[in-house]
């Protein structure tokens, strides 16, 4: 027979166990409740203050979360979620986190009932695979050269957006960028590289529809010498360098003691014959624009000036990358090394232009540009921080259906399939599995229910229409109109969702559910600090009267 206290405690622990695990359902549940509000085109914004003390007004889910300060560690790994969400595939970083809140939420129940964390994520586990395997089958191809249906995915990632209002803007300037910097790998296979080739350059003033993507790259310098250079040159010969023209300062200080005058202008003449020389080995090449990444002497200008040669100086690396992709040019690191190939003539236009206030450079027209600049005008720097952010959402769409042209219906339409399906299955599981899976089915719902009550509808009504038309798992393209509430066919509609963010978000979610399941207990390593008056010295060990033995609790052997 079990002994007494042992039952107790294993009881008390379990307690604790339940404890830690309903902290963790609460604090996940609260930072869901935070953003369920900004899911769909009907979504509020949200106003927040920074470290820095400036205003960010937003609806991205992660930008969200990202500004907000929380100790609780569950709470912490949630934000972390839509992080990962964000960088894998740009999009559906407010549904991940609803989604994982909720499959935490029904959860609760059972841990209540006192099933064991490893049963729950094992079901859910089950769930997961399943729900993969009902995306895989609703899936539909689509051709990537038929732009009309391109802008209607990019259209219906933007219309939960801020600029959504702004029609096709946005979705045609992510398209134009993303093709225009699309790879083919071979196979069939495309690469596109956003944060490396893709530069948004922000300008306020001026209207959003000014916005555009230029055929080439612009970035914020001027020529060394405005007035001797010329500022515009039709189909440049350019020479990308990487290292300085002007005279090499020694590491350390350097004493060069002298007996005669004349070695004084010896070590002149040498230090002119050098920068003279290294002008000479570009020259020979006859570009019309000479760009570094480094310093120019007012000597190499002279002689560049001289020559008829534009040249611009202490260039990022990353703009010198993207004009070398957009003109075939190729970055040389010593000028003594430079060969015809090299030098970028694809280009079809140098211009310098004053924007505002500032001088910027356009290398633009290019033949087969690999690399492009995306130019956003707009009235205040807040707009159009929101405007990029919402065009990286939309270049991130644009690339995961070129990397994996296959799409799934919006609206919630795919969650109610997938819920409706697993709802079917469950019955044909066996043992103690089963409601938990069950539960995981119903926790889908939470995206179409979320779009209802952001659209002002009658919840439980929209909500009974769309089970009962996805009952048997028909109607698969049946979902909510966010800006209705209409309950509609999403192909007539063309709301769609890319294959990859919504498998993308399924995994994250329920992994990251499965995982707080599991914990259960918190241990902190942060050292507490000692009430301000409170003595520092080494705490004195405790000595035990005979009189404290009596109010131990005995645990019989």
């Amino acid at each position: 027979m079990q002994s007494p206290v042992l039952v107790l405690k294993d009881s008390l622990k379990r307690e604790s166990g339940n404890k830690v695990h309903h902290g963790n359902i609460q604090a996940s549940k609260a930072v869901a409740d935070i953003i369920r509000t900004t899911l769909g085109p009907r979504s509020m914004l949200k106003m927040l203050l920074d470290a820095a003390g400036g205003i960010v007004v937003t609806n991205d889910g992660n930008a969200i979360l990202r500004e907000l300060d929380i100790a609780h560690p569950a709470a912490k790994s949630m934000i972390e979620l839509s992080r990962t969400q964000d960088e894998e595939v740009g999009d559906g970083t407010t549904s991940v986190i609803v989604l994982a809140g909720e499959m935490l939420h029904v959860a609760e129940a059972f841990i209540d009932k006192n099933y064991h964390p490893t049963v729950i994520c094992r079901a859910y586990n089950k769930a997961l695979e399943d729900a993969i395997a009902v995306l895989d089958k609703i899936a539909v191809t689509v051709d990537l050269k038929d732009r009309a249906t391109m802008l209607g995915i990019v259209k219906s990632c933007i219309g939960t957006k801020f600029t959504g209002q702004f029609g096709d803007l946005i979705a045609d300037l992510a398209i134009d960028a993303t093709t225009i910097v699309g790879v083919d790998l071979g196979q069939g296979l495309r690469e596109v590289d956003i944060k490396k080739y893709i530069k948004v350059e922000k300008i306020p003033g001026g209207q959003l529809e000014d916005s555009k993507v230029l055929k080439g790259v612009m970035f914020n310098k001027d020529v060394v010498a405005p007035g001797k250079m010329r500022r515009k040159i039709l189909n440049p010969r350019i020479i990308l360098l990487d290292c300085p023209l002007e005279y090499k300062k020694g590491e350390n200080q350097t004493n060069a003691e002298l007996l005669r005058e004349e070695d004084w202008s010896v070590l002149l003449k040498m230090e002119e014959e050098y920068i003279e020389n290294l002008c000479m080995q570009i020259l020979k090449f006859k570009p019309d624009l000479v760009i570094t990444e480094k310093g120019l002497s007012d000597l190499a200008c002279h002689y560049f000036s001289k020559a008829g040669v534009s040249a611009i100086r202490r260039l990022r690396k990353t703009d010198n990358n993207r004009i070398a992709k957009a003109c075939g040019a190729v970055i040389v690191n010593r000028p003594d090394e430079l060969q015809e190939s090299d030098v970028g003539t694809g280009a079809g236009l140098f211009e310098v232009r004053k924007i505002g206030d500032e001088f910027f450079a356009f290398i633009v027209d290019c033949k087969d540009p690999k690399a492009c600049t995306v130019l956003l005008r707009g009235a205040s720097k807040d707009l159009l921080n929101e405007v990029e952010r919402n065009l990286q959402d939309a270049m991130s769409v644009a690339r995961n259906i070129i990397k994996n042209p296959k799409l799934v219906p919006g609206g919630g339409a795919t969650e109610l399939t997938v819920s409706a399906m697993l709802k079917q299955r469950s019955s044909s599981i066996e043992g103690i599995e089963k409601w938990p899976y069950e539960a995981a089915a119903i926790a889908f719902e939470a995206i179409p229910r979320t779009l209802a009550q952001n659209c002002g509808v009658n919840v439980i009504r929209t909500m009974t229409a769309l089970q009962g038309k996805h009952a048997n798992g028909e109607n698969t393209w049946i979902g909510i109109d966010g800006n209705t509430g209409e309950i509609t066919d999403m192909k007539e509609r063309k709301i769609w969702d890319s294959y990859t963010v919504k498998a993308q978000a399924f995994k994250t979610a329920i992994e990251a559910a499965c995982m707080l399941l599991r914990i259960d207990d918190i241990v902190s390593g942060i050292k507490k600090q000692q009430a301000p008056g409170a003595s520092q010295g080494p705490s004195k060990p405790k000595v035990e009267e005979e009189g404290d033995a009596d109010n131990e609790q005995m645990i019989p052997e």
